[in-house]
C-alpha cells in the first residue's frame, strides 16, 4: 500500500474576536486572511503565511489557551522557522511584544515565544542541529 502525504497541519483556536486577532496577525505576524466571513462582525476566519496556517473561530465559548489550563504546558502551536533570528528581527521592527526571547532552549531548539491577545502561546523556532 503506497503511503499518502500530510502536507501540514493547522490549530484552530477560539479566539473573543475574530476581527481583533485578524489585526493581530495580520499587523504584528505579517500574516495575511485567506477568508473570513463576509459580514461586519465575523465568527471565522483563516489565516496564513507562508506553510503556516491558522483557523480562528468565535461564538459561545470562551479562548483556552494550553497555560490557562496547564502552566507546564506552554505553547498553543509550535511554529516551524528555518531561520528564527531573520524573524526576530521582522517582528520586533513590527513592535511585537515577546513573552520569551530569542534564545537556545533546553530542549534543543533555538526560537523565541509570542502571546496572542487572548492567551495562545506561539513558539516560532527550530531545532538548534539545523545550525
Amino acid at each position: 500500500m503506497t503511503r499518502a502525504a500530510i502536507g501540514s497541519i493547522s490549530p484552530f483556536f477560539i479566539v473573543s474576536d475574530v476581527s481583533a486577532t485578524i489585526a493581530f496577525y495580520e499587523t504584528k505576524l505579517g500574516f495575511e486572511t485567506s477568508f473570513r466571513q463576509p459580514d461586519n462582525k465575523p465568527f471565522f476566519a483563516i489565516l496564513q503565511r507562508d506553510g503556516a496556517m491558522l483557523f480562528v473561530k468565535s461564538g459561545n465559548a470562551a479562548p483556552q489557551p494550553d497555560p490557562t489550563r496547564d502552566p507546564e504546558m506552554r505553547w498553543d502551536a509550535y511554529c516551524f522557522a528555518p531561520d528564527p533570528d531573520a524573524l526576530d528581527a521582522e517582528f520586533a521592527g513590527r513592535g511585537v511584544t515577546f513573552s520569551k526571547p530569542l534564545k537556545d532552549t533546553t530542549d534543543g531548539l533555538r526560537g523565541f515565544e509570542i502571546t496572542d491577545p487572548d492567551g495562545y502561546v506561539l513558539f516560532f523556532g527550530r531545532p538548534r542541529e539545523m545550525e
